[in-house]
């Protein structure tokens, strides 16, 4: 590898005061309620914002049925991630307290019992709601009870010819050892016995269902009617007696293992970063198990034996009514051809004008260009890359990859430009949680093209969003960039909801040209006067900005601050924005998912209002407005406020200079997300999230439906002003 190694880790920036760990906090006194929330028990309800979206009538019913399967993964990584680090606490004894003074076991006991309601209360939207509304469709599932004798001889038939070859049961005794059961994959349960000596031989046997086969089945597709579809798991609970001939299947339960799928690589440690990480990758396959999902009826002393193979305790151990893994349903998404049960197809819009410039290096000379993913086309995204690697002018190009699509046009430029013979250097950061195998791919087609692959600083992920482009013209060389929210990656640029801005101001690229050199090279103590850079200023720049708006109000000023973010836990942010609350600073938040802040608590959080929006597509962009006196501060960026995202990920915050398209932050974009009252809930002082009040005679208003609305007018009619009708209380007041 040309860079087999990340460049060393910063010593504390002289740009940043200092910030250190901050201790465990101690427990709050009996009767005393903590200031900060529970991160897990945040993120729960979260996930059961997404589980209300399934249960919504006023989504398509197919879109529905994502939601549900949207809730089953987003508990899979909960629990790969966040469950296994606690329970690794709990076990070793050395896990501190929770922000809000929480044991390791406290948490993994009010885990459990959040997650036993939020499973139940999912597989009720299933049983009891998506599956009677299918079948009123034509859509029905099927369990093995519930079949006719012809289609039960035609799953017989379709297990001889299409399943079982590709079966291999594998017996647990003294000559068979228990297998090694990969993370997350499909298994039934057997137990069998011999007819005539069923007390004196009963055998357990592990069958490890293939992920190549599709987990939803449809009878007799051939036939005209209603469309009939059954789950593996009931195929194979219904025909496994065909696997063992001479026993009986006494019983069988599909379960599956979930284990800790986090990467643990001293980076420092290690000379070759690229190959410990393929290491680990395999290594994940045997991570240690954290969850049992098993369907219910299982016999106990069955489940005591796998309990006691697997070294999970009983305590771990999720019953569910069949199916299991309702992640499955995703598939039938694409399964089912019908347009009337999803949502309304929408083409992202070309606003920028790109189609009347055949340079976007022409436009983005003329003005700055703000883009509105997925309302607003990412075509010019990649158009921008797409142009550098084929323009003879262009010397340099610049990139940081932290997650792509697996057929990227972006990766594609960037080899184009290094075999044309262009300076590329791409920043691949390879521990992009889930995305490792992926960004491993990349950076050896990249390597292998030429391009200077580098791998960032040690002990932080890259997880900025720029890229740097070089042209000469004339006598001189102008650096044009994009800088973003979001993944340099189509395909979600397509689902999440991110911003995008090209610019050539000079001081921002050479801002940027540092931030490079710094990863690529070397640079302590990098100076940055416009960008926000974690690990650099970034956390020292916000509570200073948080800060002013305090002291204006204290001054009998009006102070203003609204923050757009997926997560809000870093503890000194929040104490620092309690502080602006009681100073009298009006603060709205927009956080997607995890939030340790407690809004709305007398003496402490009146002035703040928090809330969030669940809706078509992931709120994923990050925006912070501070009113500053009436002479607004407007940034966009990569960064969550979180302590990670401060001290350990290489972050970049930009400021939105261009008049107009700040004004269209300001007045249009956080405005209407803050006047959502459809998809938007706020959060409340308990920790639960309950629908904006609306006014006497108020209409029902989706901010998403509104931005796709918007951006098809400016699509028909470039330059239009879009109707907003908002009320008076907007960024600007």
């Amino acid at each position: 590898m040309n860079r087999p190694k990340r460049s060393p880790a910063p010593r504390r920036p002289a740009t940043s005061r200092p910030s250190p760990a901050l201790p465990a906090p101690e427990p709050e006194a009996a009767g005393t309620k903590s200031v900060f929330g529970n991160r897990e028990q945040s993120w729960l309800a979260f996930n059961r914002r997404v589980l209300e979206q399934a249960r919504s009538a006023g989504n398509p019913l197919l879109e529905r049925v994502k939601f549900l399967a949207i809730v089953s993964s987003n508990l899979d990584e909960f629990f790969e991630i966040r469950v296994a680090g606690i329970m690794q606490q709990a076990d070793s004894g050395s896990g501190g307290l929770s922000i809000d003074g929480l044991t390791p076991r406290e948490q993994l006991r009010r885990i459990k019992r959040e997650v036993n309601t939020l499973v139940a209360d999912q597989y009720a939207c299933w049983h009891r709601e998506l599956v009677p509304l299918l079948a009123e469709q034509g859509i029905h599932f099927r369990t093995g009870a519930q079949l006719d004798d012809a289609e039960r001889e035609w799953i017989l038939h379709h297990f001889e010819t299409q399943v079982m070859p590709v079966l291999t049961p594998l017996a647990v005794d003294q000559a068979h050892p228990f297998p090694q059961l990969a993370n997350k994959t499909m298994n039934v349960l057997l137990s069998l016995d011999h007819p005539e000596t069923p007390e004196e031989e009963k055998i357990m046997v592990i069958l490890p269902v293939p992920r190549s086969l599709p987990r939803i089945v449809q009878i007799r597709p051939g036939d005209e009617g209603p469309m009939r579809l059954i789950f593996l798991s009931e195929v194979l609970k219904l025909c496994s007696d065909r696997l063992f001939p001479g026993y009986r299947v006494r019983q069988a339960h599909a379960f599956r293992v979930t284990r800790n799928s986090d990467l643990y690589i001293d980076e420092e440690e290690s000379d070759n970063l690229l190959k410990k990480i393929e290491e680990e990758l395999r290594n994940l396959r045997r991570g240690e198990a954290v969850r049992l999902e098993i369907e219910d009826g299982v016999d106990a002393g069955l489940l005591g034996d796998l309990c006691g193979h697997l070294g999970l305790a009983a305590e771990h151990v999720i019953r569910l009514p069949a199916p299991l893994n309702l992640l499955r349903l995703m598939s039938l998404y694409d399964l089912i051809d019908r347009p009337d049960l999803k949502f309304a197809p929408f083409v992202p819009a070309e606003t920028s004008g790109l189609a009347q410039h055949r340079d976007i290096f022409e436009l983005i000379r003329e003005r700055d260009v703000l883009l509105h993913h997925p309302y607003e086309s990412f075509n010019p995204v990649v158009a921008f890359v797409e142009q550098a690697a084929r323009d003879a002018d262009v010397l340099a190009i610049k990139q940081t990859l932290y997650r792509t699509s697996g057929d990227s046009p972006i990766v594609r430029a960037l080899i184009a430009a290094s075999m044309a013979g262009k300076q590329v250097t791409a920043l691949v950061e390879l521990m992009a949680r889930f995305d490792e195998a992926n960004n491993i791919k990349w950076a050896r087609e990249l390597e292998e093209a030429g391009v200077h692959v580098v791998y960032g600083l040690v002990g932080h992920k890259t997880h900025c969003k720029c890229c740097l482009v070089v042209r000469r013209e004339g006598a001189v060389l102008r650096r044009y960039l994009h800088l973003g929210t979001g993944n340099y990656n189509p395909k979600t640029a397509r689902l999440y909801t991110d911003l995008s801005l090209l610019t050539c101001r000079e001081h921002l690229a050479a801002e940027v040209a540092q931030l490079f050199n710094t990863l690529t090279g070397l640079g302590r103590k990098p100076e940055f006067k416009h960008l926000l850079v974690a690990p650099f200023n970034l956390h020292s720049r916000v509570q200073e900005l948080i800060a002013a708006e305090t002291a204006l109000a204290a001054a009998g000023r009006p102070g203003r601050i609204i923050a757009k973010m997926n997560k809000l836990v870093d503890p000194e942010t929040i104490r620092n924005l309690y502080a602006a609350s009681r100073a009298g600073v009006k603060i709205d938040l927009i956080v997607r998912a995890t939030c340790c802040l407690v809004p709305g608590v007398p003496g402490q959080s009146e002035n703040i209002r928090l809330r969030n929006i669940v809706g078509r597509y992931l709120e994923h962009a990050r925006v912070f407005y501070f009113g500053n006196g009436g002479d607004p501060l407007v940034f966009a960026g990569s960064a969550d406020w979180m302590p990670r995202n401060f001290f350990r990920r290489v972050e970049a915050v930009f400021p939105i200079e261009d008049p107009a398209l700040r004004r269209r932050l300001c007045e249009e974009l956080l405005p209407t997300e803050l006047r959502d009252n459809e998809d938007a809930r706020e959060l409340q002082p308990d920790g639960t999230y309950a629908p904006p009040v609306r006014a006497p005679g108020e209409s029902g208003f989706r901010a998403q439906r509104y931005f796709m609305a918007a951006a098809t007018a400016r699509a028909a009619e470039p330059g239009a002003v879009v109707v907003r009708d908002f009320p008076p209380d907007a960024a600007a007041d």
